[in-house]
């Protein structure tokens, strides 16, 4: 079984602005902007702790009256939930011994990226040994379409949900390699080639799904690509994994995608960045941050997910580590079981 390359290209350029306002009431606001009119001041992203509790001082009376979940809890109730991505250096090496140590800080759900010559049996065993569930694996379209069968095969004997196609291709093979260059045709052509793809993986009982990186966010010839791909692809073969951090990060914001396509999303990834204020691209990223220790403000977003109603798993995924990386999960973790998650 060929390994899946998680393609992490965020390709694209957006400037990682920060902007929040706070009033009395419990929570922090955000700006309801149309999907057609994000702009790169993400909205969700947070001023510092002490700005943010000084600005909210008037409620705490009556926040303090409510337990964390309670405050939370029209959160998403959902099962805590990793990409494997997290630990892509640590699983080649013990692929059991780290999944046991994830399901040791409480995560209960699992989304592959890559299994690292290990066989079905194997892969089984470890996550019934860490008391973890398969939910779903991310292939880049290209090896989706270079070992469709050998990738829908292997995945459907470990009783995965969902495959995820983790990064879209050029239509032009010729161009393929330059991420920057997409084109609204590049865009409008993958949309077609995910129609194909779901009504395949639909075929096996198994159901497909995009996840975004950064360029989705960035008007092309007057478009928003992310609501391009929503309008072309067909709900039945295609369902969105919305990456809430990449969303923001291209100037996006992911719960106004939340409110205007609550049957489409299905799946979050969520991961946070330190404060930023030079333009970001798949080159020069924001530095990662441990979830509630960077910029982003989650409750909000999940609280959206789950008036939405159709979001059903919800994956951590820390990119980087700024402590030992089980420390670094143990911290994610906590962060949304205060929320409500878990």
């Amino acid at each position: 079984m060929a390994e899946s390359d998680h393609d992490d290209c965020g390709f694209g350029h957006a400037s990682f602005g920060l902007s929040c306002r706070a009033d009395a009431s419990r929570e922090c606001l955000t700006e309801a902007l149309p999907p057609n009119r994000l702009k790169p001041e993400g909205p969700i992203l947070k001023h510092s702790r002490r700005d943010f509790l000084k600005a909210g001082s008037a409620s705490i009376a009556c926040a303090s009256l409510l337990s964390p979940r309670k405050l939370y809890a029209q959160s998403l109730n959902v099962p805590l939930a990793l990409q494997l991505y997290s630990v892509r250096e640590l699983l080649p090496t013990d692929y059991a011994g780290t999944l046991k140590e994830i399901g040791a800080l409480g995560y209960r759900e699992v989304e592959s990226a890559g299994y690292f010559n290990h066989s079905a049996a194997e892969v089984k065993q470890a996550m019934d040994n860490a008391g973890l569930k398969l939910v779903s694996a991310h292939y880049p379209s290209e090896e989706l379409h270079r070992q469709f069968d050998q990738i829908v095969a292997f995945n459907k004997e470990l009783g995965v949900s969902y495959i995820i196609c983790s990064s879209p291709r050029l239509k032009d093979p010729s161009r393929r390699g330059k991420p920057d260059t997409f084109t609204l045709d590049d865009w409008r052509w993958n949309a077609e080639e995910f129609n194909a793809l779901g009504e395949k993986v639909n075929a096996a009982d198994m159901k497909f799904g995009y996840h975004n990186h950064i360029n989705e966010f960035h008007k092309t010839d007057g478009v928003v690509p992310y609501v391009e791909l929503l309008r072309l692809t067909d709900p039945s073969k295609v369902a969105m994994e919305l990456d809430c951090g990449w969303v923001i990060v291209g100037g996006g914001n992911p719960i106004e995608y939340l409110r205007s396509y609550p049957s489409r999303i299905v799946m979050l990834h969520v991961k946070d960045f330190k404060r930023s204020n030079t333009p970001v691209s798949n080159t020069n990223r924001p530095a990662v941050a441990e979830l509630g220790q960077g910029t982003i403000d989650y409750a909000p977003i999940l609280q959206e997910a789950a008036k939405a109603g159709n979001v059903k798993h919800c994956f951590v995924e820390q990119e980087a580590f700024n402590v030992p990386p089980m420390q670094s999960l143990k911290i994610d973790a906590d962060y949304m079981r205060k929320l409500g998650v878990g």
